[in-house]
């Protein structure tokens, strides 16, 4: 019964398998805000992530079928459009908000936004895997997918958000050069962590996972420091 149930409504099992891990990294991210921030800003923010998916996957087919044989160009752009649309999904739900009050606020939600889109990214790959009835591969593939997709997503946007933190009592041009900075940071971080794990070699796989959690940990201490920045000036808005 169980087994049908997973067969005929795949995608509630699958959300389920997408959230759980999500939840996981918003209560380790979360509970090293000094100062939380309103539940529902973070709902929406964690909404905003999931429903850019639905505006990701159209520009990324259109991209795979007029450059598949391009593999880097292809890639970049993927990993552009999906840092792009995160970013400016985030901004507009919280980033431009008064509640924003603080350097480490930034990194917060966009943490909070990537997550939401890895949820729902996972969700409809491993939607497929459960169509297939391929139940093993789906909770081992959940797994991988826990590890790697929710990594480089909180990796990338984290990076964006570690360079609004440290731009955040700066003035409005270097708080726009900062951004930049780390957007094209994260687009290069995703499109390699890309690249390799399609290459499919063993040896890359671990390399890449290995420098992701490395990142991880570098970012973990960036977060720190940014929580104790003081004020210098006043913050500016984009």
């Amino acid at each position: 019964m169980i087994l049908e149930f997973i067969q005929n409504y795949p995608f509630i099992l699958a959300f389920f398998l997408g959230l759980i891990p999500a939840l996981i990294w918003l209560w380790f991210w979360l509970k090293e805000d000094i100062h939380p921030e309103p539940a529902k800003i973070l709902t929406l923010a964690f909404l905003g992530g999931m429903l850019s998916v639905l505006f990701v996957l159209p520009i990324q087919k259109v991209v795979y079928d007029y450059l598949k044989d391009y593999q880097f160009i292809s890639f970049t752009l993927w990993a552009t459009i999906e840092e792009v649309t995160k970013f400016s999904f985030v901004y507009y739900i919280a980033l431009k908000r008064k509640i924003v009050d603080e350097p480490v606020d930034d990194m917060i939600y966009l943490i909070v936004s990537a997550l939401g889109f890895v949820t729902f990214e996972n969700t409809l790959f491993l939607t497929e895997l459960l169509k297939d009835g391929d139940f093993v591969g789906t909770i081992i593939n959940g797994n991988m997918r826990f590890i790697g997709a929710s990594l480089i997503h909180i990796m990338s946007s984290a990076t964006i958000g570690t360079m609004l933190g440290l731009a955040f009592y700066k003035t409005k041009t270097k708080k726009i050069i900062y951004t930049t900075i780390g957007m094209i940071i994260a687009i290069i971080l995703h499109t390699a962590f890309n690249l390799f794990i399609i290459s499919g070699a063993p040896g890359n796989i671990f390399l890449i996972f290995g420098c992701v959690w490395f990142g991880i940990v570098i970012l973990l201490l960036l977060f720190e420091k940014i929580k104790h920045l003081r004020r210098e000036g006043t913050k500016i808005n984009l």
